[in-house]
């Protein structure tokens, strides 16, 4: 398996890149400290018009506070309730003001306004806090969805004890958040092994499916903490097996490669998510990476990946 980046694009006015979905000929970003959904040509990068989320008279600086934002990293695209496309954007979980998320019904036509619907997950995150190891804080940092199941990737920066997967069931899940049901369905769990850099464990940052292939991200940071952030010491792209283990008892060691330069050296960025643009050929995909430096800038990368 091979990642090696094709071009790097700065993303100027989308601060802190942390999920990005392909669907047609656009690309949807979330920033983490932003209020908006950023809508760009998917061929381009040309930016559209963003999609406004909640108002909030702390964006003045272009950065929502640490303390104060909703730490939106998960984006994935889930139906509708009645049957069009949407996107379920999911706070991370590490506090208490990180437990809000937003439905987002999209439209075909690009300049017809998307729905915009706040969700709370208090309840969905106090059943995965109760199925994470002792000690584990819960951060979560991707979402993926498959025809039946909600993935919802946990991140622990700093320990390799919670690298897991939450999987639940994908209408039943819906139908919790839109409060068709009382109950949280049943939340299943699968830990994994994720590769170390100078002895710093990865952590999940991104998820897709694409075509029954479900591709994530990962990156190392040197830091311990679910909410300071660290040096960032690189990233890693792969194919998590599909679909995902049922009932694995023992962690299962994920084979992932480092993303590289095009002249081999090791990239250094932190990438936050990922999309996939098109096939290139068999076993070759262009994916379109988003990475956040930590300090509000935003960056979007082509990668070869073939597997």
């Amino acid at each position: 398996m091979q990642a090696t980046i094709l071009r790097q694009l700065e993303l100027p006015n989308l601060p802190s890149a942390s999920g990005v979905e392909v669907i047609g000929d656009r690309a949807y970003i979330i920033g983490d400290d932003s209020p908006f959904l950023y809508c760009l040509d998917a061929h381009s990068f040309a930016a559209g018009a963003p999609i406004t989320l909640f108002e909030t008279a702390h964006f003045s600086t272009g950065r929502i506070p640490k303390n104060l934002k909703l730490d939106l990293e998960s984006m994935t695209v889930v139906p509708g309730p009645d049957g069009e496309t949407s996107l379920l954007l999911l706070g991370s979980g590490a506090t208490a003001a990180r437990e809000n998320g937003f439905w987002v019904g999209l439209t075909a036509d690009a300049k017809a306004a998307a729905t915009v619907y706040p969700v709370s997950l208090a309840g969905l995150y106090a059943a995965l806090r109760a199925a994470l190891p002792p000690g584990i804080t819960l951060n979560l940092e991707a979402a993926a969805t498959t025809q039946t199941e909600l993935l919802l990737f946990q991140r622990t920066v700093g320990s390799a004890a919670g690298n897991l997967v939450f999987r639940l069931p994908l209408m039943p899940t819906l139908d919790y958040l839109r409060h068709r049901q009382m109950q949280v369905p049943r939340v299943q769990t699968q830990l994994y092994v994720l590769p170390t850099i100078e002895g710093k464990p990865a952590g999940f940052s991104g998820a897709t499916v694409f075509q029954d292939t479900l591709f994530v991200t990962a990156s190392v940071e040197d830091t311990s903490d679910a909410i300071a952030d660290g040096a960032v010491l690189g990233s890693f792209v792969g194919v998590l097996p599909f679909p995902v283990s049922h009932n694995a008892t023992a962690p299962i060691t994920l084979p992932l490669t480092q993303l590289v330069l095009p002249d081999g050296k090791p990239y250094r960025g932190k990438v936050e998510s990922v999309a996939v643009r098109h096939i290139i050929g068999p076993g070759q995909y262009e994916l379109l990476l988003v990475t956040d430096d930590d300090a509000g800038g935003s960056t979007a990368l082509l990668v070869d990946l073939t597997v």
